[in-house]
């Protein structure tokens, strides 16, 4: 599975939750899963899957990088101190979000511009679905996988894939 942009998908400027650049290049050479969140929605418990997948990977290289995004039903709302503060007392989260952005539409960030082009394995690419979506961006910087919302971040073929491109 390949995107339609050639291009390094987080070869873009995005901020960091937390204030100043995110600096996405960082991960260049290295397998990161990149996920729409958001905390007001029936799917915010897989923050504890992606927090699990975090730990069980990190020292081999890999990263979850979660995308806040507002455009579901408003169930991301809150500030930047809001989301951040969320996230680490209620799911202990320690891997990296950027700051809340579009996903789809007119507004749709560069970073989303560049995934969206790939299809999951029923074939649906374009625009997300839902919050929690995920893109596996593999060593070589290119979409390796795209899993839908509903799919668990710990469940077989979400794991497969990370075991793949970690390599």
């Amino acid at each position: 599975m390949t995107t339609t942009d050639d291009s390094f998908p987080l070869d873009v400027e995005i901020g960091a939750l937390t204030g100043g650049p995110a600096e996405l290049k960082q991960y260049a050479g290295r397998p990161v899963l990149v996920v729409n969140v958001a905390s007001r929605c029936g799917l915010t418990p897989q923050y504890a899957g992606l927090e699990r997948l975090q730990e069980r990977f990190a020292e081999r290289g890999f990263t979850v990088l979660g995308v806040p995004c507002n455009q579901f039903l408003g169930q991301e709302p809150g500030s930047a101190e809001e989301i951040a503060a969320f996230c680490s007392a209620t799911y202990g989260v320690s891997f990296p979000l950027t700051e809340k952005v579009e996903v789809n539409g007119e507004g749709r960030h560069p970073l989303y511009e560049r995934l969206t082009g790939s299809a999951d394995a029923e074939g649906h690419s374009g625009d997300i679905r839902w919050n929690f979506e995920k893109f596996l961006i593999g060593r070589d910087g290119r979409v390796a996988a795209r899993f839908s919302p509903q799919t668990e971040p710990e469940a077989a073929e979400v794991v497969a894939a990370i075991e793949r491109a970690i390599g």
